[in-house]
Order: C-alpha cells, then sequence, then structure tokens
C-alpha cells in the first residue's frame, strides 16, 4: 500500500480532490489530506476525513498536532506528496522555497518525491511569472502536470483546467514506479478481451494542417481503465492525445479514421468492443506541400471515410457486445436510437456535446439497447466508465 499525503489547494477546482482521493482508495492507496486555509472554502475536512479515513491537517500551529506528529515526520513518512490544486500563489511560493503555511512547510521539508496538478485562469498560466516558476519548481524535481484546456468557471476559455481526477491517480501511479495497487486479474471480466476506441482522429489537409474535432479521449480511457480494473484485457486503440495509459491497459496510438480502422482489425478478436472515439467521417486527398494563401481559398476534395463501427458490425468476426458512442447537439435519444439500428450495434451510448464535454470532466448519457433508452444523471466521466463496466460485465456474464 502506497502512502499519499494530498495537500488540497484553494479554487474551485478544489472539489475535484474530492474523486481522487475515492480513485486513490479504490486503487489501494493511503491517502492524509493537508486542507489549506483557502481550500477550506471550497471543500471540509470532515469531508476529506470521510473519504480519505484518516485525519486532515489544516494548521502548523496545532500545538497537540504538532506533540503527536511533527510537520517534518508527516512530510516524510508519505510515499508521495500531491499538489491538487496547484495555483500560481502555490507554485509561487514552491519556487521560491517559503514556508509561510502548513502546505509549504511540508513541500520545503519533504525528502520525498512531489506532483503538482495546476488550476489557475488561462492568463495566469501563461504569464511569463508562472512560467518562470513552473520551470523552477520543474528544475528542483518537482513533477508538475500540464493543465488541461477548457471552458474555466471565469467565463474564459484555454489551459489552465485542472486534469481530471483520473488522469491525476494515473500520474500518481506513474510517479510511483507503475505498480498494480488493485489486482487486476480475478475480477469479472477475467479471462475477457475487450477493445476500446477513444479521442479524435486527424485527417491531414497538408504536412502541416489537419481537420480534427474536440474529443478529449478521457471518457474512452476512463472506460478503457475501469475495464481493467474488472480484469479484462484491455487494447485501448487512442487518436492523438496527450492522456496517461490507464493501469493494465495496452495502447495503441493511431492518426487518422483509416490508421484506426487497421488497428481494430489487428485487435480483433475480442468478446466486446466499445467504440467511444469521435472517427472523423471524411478526409481529405492531402497536399504533399504545405498549402499556400492564395487569391481564393483552396479547394478540398473529401472522400469517405472507412465507418468502423458498421464495418464491426458486419465482420465475421464480431464481438459478442459491439457498443457505440454517438455525440449529438440535438434530439439525442431519437438520433442515437437511429444510428444503432444502422449501424448494426448492440448498444449506443449517447451524450449531448453542445456544453462542456468535449474536454469536460463530467458527462450525462442515454444508453440506448434493444430494450429502449434509459438517461442517466451527470456524473464524473470516471463514475459513468465504473457504471458503464458494471454494465458490460453484467450482458457478458448473460451471455456466457
Amino acid at each position: 500500500m502506497s502512502r499519499i499525503l494530498l495537500i488540497v489547494g484553494v479554487g474551485i477546482a478544489a472539489y475535484k480532490s474530492c474523486e481522487l482521493i475515492r480513485l486513490l482508495r479504490k486503487r489501494g492507496h493511503a491517502v492524509r489530506c493537508v486542507l489549506t486555509e483557502g481550500g477550506s472554502h471550497f471543500v471540509t475536512p470532515m469531508t476529506l476525513a470521510a473519504l480519505s479515513e484518516d485525519k486532515v491537517y489544516t494548521t502548523l500551529w496545532d500545538l497537540k498536532d504538532e506533540a503527536e506528529m511533527g510537520h517534518i515526520q508527516l512530510s516524510r513518512e508519505a510515499d508521495l506528496v500531491v499538489v491538487v490544486p496547484a495555483t500560481a500563489d502555490l507554485i509561487a511560493r514552491m519556487a521560491g522555497g517559503l514556508a509561510n503555511d502548513l502546505a509549504t512547510t511540508l513541500l520545503l521539508a519533504t525528502d520525498k518525491p512531489v506532483l503538482a496538478a495546476p488550476a489557475m485562469n488561462v492568463r495566469m498560466w501563461s504569464h511569463a511569472a508562472t512560467r518562470r516558476n513552473v520551470a523552477q519548481i520543474r528544475a528542483d524535481g518537482v513533477t508538475v502536470m500540464e493543465p488541461d484546456e477548457g471552458a474555466m468557471a471565469c467565463g474564459e476559455y484555454g489551459a489552465g483546467r485542472l486534469p481530471a481526477p483520473a488522469e491525476i491517480a494515473d500520474a500518481i501511479d506513474f510517479a510511483l514506479g507503475g505498480a498494480a495497487t488493485v489486482p487486476l486479474s480475478g475480477g469479472r471480466l477475467s479471462g475477457k478481451r475487450v477493445l476500446v476506441t477513444a479521442g479524435p482522429t486527424h485527417e491531414p489537409i497538408d504536412p502541416v494542417r489537419y481537420i480534427a474535432n474536440r474529443s478529449s479521449g478521457r471518457q474512452g480511457f476512463a472506460i478503457a481503465g475501469a475495464l481493467a480494473q474488472l480484469g479484462a484485457e484491455v487494447t485501448l486503440v487512442a487518436g492523438p492525445v496527450t492522456l496517461s495509459t490507464p493501469h493494465g491497459v495496452a495502447r495503441i496510438d493511431v492518426e487518422s479514421a483509416q490508421d484506426m480502422a487497421n488497428a481494430v482489425a489487428t485487435a480483433l478478436p475480442v468478446d466486446a468492443a466499445i467504440m467511444v472515439a469521435a472517427v472523423a467521417d471524411w478526409r481529405i486527398d492531402a497536399a504533399p506541400q504545405k498549402l499556400k494563401k492564395g487569391d481564393a481559398p483552396p479547394i478540398l476534395n473529401l472522400s469517405e471515410n472507412p465507418d468502423i463501427l458498421a464495418t464491426l458490425a458486419r465482420s465475421p468476426r464480431r464481438p459478442k457486445l459491439l457498443i457505440g458512442f454517438a455525440a449529438e447537439t440535438e434530439q439525442v435519444v431519437d438520433n442515437a436510437t437511429a444510428k444503432r439500428l444502422r449501424k448494426g450495434a448492440d448498444w449506443i451510448v449517447a451524450n449531448d456535446v453542445s456544453g462542456d464535454v468535449f474536454g469536460g470532466d463530467a458527462n450525462s448519457i442515454h444508453l440506448i439497447t434493444a430494450d429502449g433508452s434509459e438517461t442517466w444523471d451527470r456524473l464524473p466521466k470516471a463514475a459513468v466508465a465504473d457504471r458503464l463496466a458494471s454494465r458490460i460485465a453484467d450482458a457478458l456474464e448473460a451471455m456466457s
């Protein structure tokens, strides 16, 4: 069991520390929390204590705590120190070696690896001072994750969002050496082979430009990880994304729709296939050299990409359970129901992507089957993945 000391910083992203604790505990880690004064405005010590099943530390000046466990001991008994969210202010104080509260004192006193997941306004993240401070703490040995890009609570859009809790948990496992924390064998899907596709595809226009979409790949990666946790042998075919590979998952990186179709065919046979990727419908007859700006826009000749889901449905090696995804902006259930019949899938998982689903941390879905549809309330993508993985296990068990 690895021991994580989690420092919860200030900001609206602090609430995501609750989901992170849940994931870390599920993976077999012990978590002890330090809650900053600012962070306490967003989450409470009681909440963190209930999730971590351990005492939460809040101040350097609690003499009882100092008598029982000095801050030096607290900083050094963990296997890894994690800062979530790492704000611009906290990163600046880390870079300057300040020790003016419990969090920064622990960070200065620890002799263990430190991982920081930043979250701040896009302009704060791109500011020269923040870039300088990030470079400094990286030079000091701190692992700093790159923040995600997307809509922010302040109304702006750009890089600065806290990475998804599942992505942070994966980074923590990697920082700890990638050792297994939860047995992946012996689960409900032990002995089953599963294929998952995730992310966008990039269709080149010329050597420097391409057509793509806003898919982040997070939901597909979360599903792959959840299936692996149930014991499945998972192959993840991933479009061009920068997410960490879920523990226990074999990953194949691809670029275009044709690349993805080839990788899917190579991965067969499988017991179940979950086609989460947002595959481009069209490709372009790419120019061999960079297109130059002229008097008129260039004419792009489009050709239809292979329909991976429909092809898989007609394949003699069709999986027992074939699941497609439908990203819709209107008439979600009607369009997804029609897509299930048209493509030949067993299930379609549909969602409305007109909001912040692409790049966001939560999802509200409609599960379309031959028996009808059901709606799942908005949940973190990791929770959607866990629930869907359980349903997949139910279905495969019923087919056995």
